[in-house]
């Protein structure tokens, strides 16, 4: 976090002095007063207000400028629309060669959101969910693992046997054990450790 410490013969003074150092406005920083300064009598006895003003980090605006840079990167530059909820954070990605981002089973999309989440809150005092999706791509995925769900139940119900899926994030193995949560036949969980962690769908 980018920080100064600034004086003046007055906080406003030493607030708009670290402003113009650092380039930046009020409605961008945290301001930490840590003398008020005195003003004395007849210029004797004053004291200069001292503060430390810190440049607040944008979360959304870093997660933006991170996905737009490294699209850029690989040749595929986007356009970012962001929707904000408490800590989560949705992204749309929206671009010419959207195919490339996503990538086979949505490995790339789910690497670029793993990354751009790192980035996000490397350096935040709090922690930032990021879900990327582009065109759309999440919703038809969502209903893909719905329907693999229920397939492979009905082979772990017909064969007798455990079948296990191939590894996937966790909001993907959510999507699998929230399909068959009521099913009466089978039960699900998760096993092995992320990257390789995935469902085991069992007959009941």
């Amino acid at each position: 976090m980018k920080q100064i410490t600034a004086t003046g013969t007055t906080v406003d003074e030493a607030v708009q002095s670290a402003l113009e150092q650092l380039q930046t406005s009020k409605d961008q920083v945290q301001v930490d007063v840590i003398d008020e300064g005195k003003k004395g009598f007849l210029g004797f006895g004053s004291k200069p207000a001292i503060v430390k003003v810190s440049i607040q980090k944008n979360p959304v605006q870093d997660a933006e400028l991170f996905i737009i840079e490294v699209a850029k990167q690989m040749g595929a530059p986007v356009q970012v629309k962001t929707e904000v909820k408490d800590r989560d954070i949705a992204m749309q990605l929206e671009g010419d060669k959207i195919a490339m981002l996503i990538g086979k089973r949505g490995q790339t999309l789910n690497s670029l959101q793993y990354l751009t989440q790192l980035a996000v809150n490397r350096e935040s005092d709090q922690f930032y969910n990021v879900m990327l999706d582009a065109e759309g791509y999440r919703a038809r995925r969502k209903e893909t693992l719905e329907n693999l769900a229920k397939r492979l139940a009905e082979k772990a119900i017909s064969s007798g046997k455990e079948v296990k899926l191939e590894p996937m994030p966790s909001y993907e193995r959510k999507i699998i054990h929230s399909a068959l949560q009521n099913h009466k036949k089978v039960v699900t969980d998760s096993d092995g450790n992320d990257p390789r962690r995935h469902v085991v769908i069992r007959p009941s």
